[in-house]
């Protein structure tokens, strides 16, 4: 698909406006009611009809009546909960949007929706330890990962080493890869998708034992945004 651009706001920021009603000269618009929604809510692609609605506010800015010219109204909502970041995956998306309402007794609602995005930054992890993995075939292959930190933000670079303690098969090549994994659901409606970044060619040809090779991947190289 196409790219999109939307508002951008942090979590705790007012999200604010103006709405034009527009009525055409020598005209006017009977009408039960106009509001603005403030609305987040999750939409799992197998049930986009029912999407979840986490945060709804509600601002009424005109009582029903009648208009006979154009109006407009300054609209703000503020200290709304925005706790989530606004995602668009694989089998969910999260998101924000506000959306006018002109309520009509004997027609069909007049209705326009402005999507937003929120983003949340999160503080530096005071605990960032190393991460360490082992990996293998009994009696045959004996892999350690090791890995500087366990933790990074999308413009960091991961440092690590990769050890081999035993090697009793041949091996061709390795390749490092950047697998994107989504989890949506739970129990029988859970579904699980996986997207490879990146990956590529890290050694070429059989290693021996007690050979190490270094881990150097600049990730800003790379959109790991969903």
């Amino acid at each position: 698909g196409g790219t999109d651009i939307v508002p951008l706001y942090l979590g705790g920021d007012a999200v604010s406006g103006i709405v034009a009603v527009n009525v055409n000269a020598g005209k006017k618009l009977e009408h039960a009611g106009i509001k603005v929604e403030l609305i987040g809510q999750i939409e799992l692609f197998y049930d986009r009809s029912n999407p979840y609605e986490f945060t709804s506010v509600i601002r009424e800015l005109e009582p029903a009546g009648e208009l006979t010219n154009s109006k407009t109204y300054p609209f703000e909502f503020k200290n709304v909960d925005k706790q989530f970041e606004s995602y668009a995956g694989i089998n969910v998306k999260l998101r924000y949007l506000v959306r006018v309402t002109v309520q009509r007794n004997y027609a069909t609602n007049l209705t326009k929706e402005q999507e937003f995005w929120v983003h949340n930054l999160q503080p530096t992890p005071e605990v960032n330890n190393p991460l360490k993995m082992e990996v293998g075939i009994e009696d045959s292959l004996h892999i350690e990962f090791e890995y500087s930190k366990a933790k990074y933000h999308l413009r960091d670079v991961v440092l690590g080493k990769i050890y081999f303690l035993l090697v009793r098969i041949k091996i061709k090549h390795m390749e490092l890869s950047i697998v994107r994994r989504e989890s949506t659901g739970s129990g029988p409606n859970l579904y699980n998708g996986s997207e490879t970044i990146t990956k590529f060619e890290i050694m070429d040809g059989a290693p021996v034992r007690g050979e190490s090779i270094p881990i150097r991947m600049f990730l800003s190289a790379y959109d790991l945004t969903p």
